[in-house]
């Protein structure tokens, strides 16, 4: 399943490759974070800054076409909020795998 798509940044980026890559080289510095502060605020229980992260890394997700993870960010988003705990694991082990499995094909986008 490909993850990424490039329609929106292309649009964005109108044929600038430059900005384009510089998109992406910001993104791919960004991800280990988002990855790593997800699951920091889950297991301690702080969804407050749960809910804040997944919102941050629900808009850096979307300018690369990551709709399925966007939507699932935005749940664990409100249900963060709402203290509701049942359904954020299986969530954010999904959005977690998917924001590790496009680090690769992004990395051989910059090198190409």
């Amino acid at each position: 399943m490909i993850l990424v798509n490039f329609d929106y940044l292309d649009e964005i980026a109108s044929g600038d490759v430059k900005f384009k890559k510089d998109l992406v080289k910001i993104f791919l510095q960004q991800l280990p974070a988002f990855i790593s502060n997800m699951k920091k605020f889950y297991a301690e229980n702080d969804l407050s800054n749960l809910a804040k992260e997944a919102h941050t890394a629900k808009s850096s997700v979307l300018i690369f076409g990551m709709e399925n993870t966007g939507a699932n960010l935005k749940r664990i988003q409100l249900l963060a909020e709402e203290s509701k705990l049942e359904d954020i694991p299986d969530l954010l082990n999904q959005v977690l795998t998917e924001m590790e499995s496009v680090q690769e094909p992004l990395q051989q986008f910059l090198d190409s």
